[in-house]
């Protein structure tokens, strides 16, 4: 070892997130209150009329600001946004909408989880970003939107290679067999109950 600190991305699974310590901040438009929880299912601040199937946070106050700015932004509002404080209340990983996109590794330290994120407190003072870095990154949406390309990528985790997404009638169970093996109808085990 040379003494120096690796700055190499260690990536962030949901089995894998304890070494990120925070704190952990949420910016959006929305009012909360401490104690409040920040859950999935909810519409997305960034593509209207989408429901995001993950909550955000990030280790960053300035991307925290972002996500605060752009979503009063776009939502029409003169308002600066809120950033809070949060508190994950499950596992998390890298929010891959934004890891090794730009810039190798997640330099805005962004995470996504579908557990709830509790609201410890309203972060008062925060450096917002300029009005004109602000229209910049709202032109650069839209551009995006234009082409096709604004999409979110919001799976909850990443799919195996060989999973094979299928259409079926009926729920499916997770079949082990000394292992995750395969995923099969619930009534093919069971003689159709």
């Amino acid at each position: 070892m040379t003494g120096e600190e690796s700055t190499a991305h260690v990536p962030v699974t949901y089995e894998q997130c304890a070494h990120v310590a925070g704190p952990f901040f949420h910016g959006t438009a929305a009012v909360f209150a401490a104690g409040d929880e920040l859950v999935p299912g909810h519409g997305s601040n960034f593509q209207q009329g989408r429901v995001s199937n993950n909550v955000y946070s990030t280790s960053l106050v300035s991307t925290a600001a972002w996500g605060a700015q752009l979503a009063t932004a776009l939502a029409g509002s003169g308002d600066r946004g809120h950033v809070y404080v949060v508190e994950p209340l499950g596992p998390f990983e890298d929010d891959p909408n934004v890891t090794d996109k730009r810039f190798p590794g997640n330099p805005t330290e962004s995470y996504r989880t579908r557990s709830p994120l509790r609201v410890v407190g309203e972060l008062e003072e925060w450096e917002a970003h300029s009005p004109e870095a602000v229209q910049g990154m709202l032109d650069s949406l839209a551009r995006m939107r234009e082409q096709g390309l604004d999409v979110i990528e919001d799976w909850s985790a990443p799919l195996p290679d060989d999973l094979q997404l299928v259409a079926l009638a009926e729920p499916l169970e997770v079949r082990t067999d000394d292992g995750l093996d395969a995923l099969e109808p619930l009534g093919s085990r069971r003689g159709g109950q």
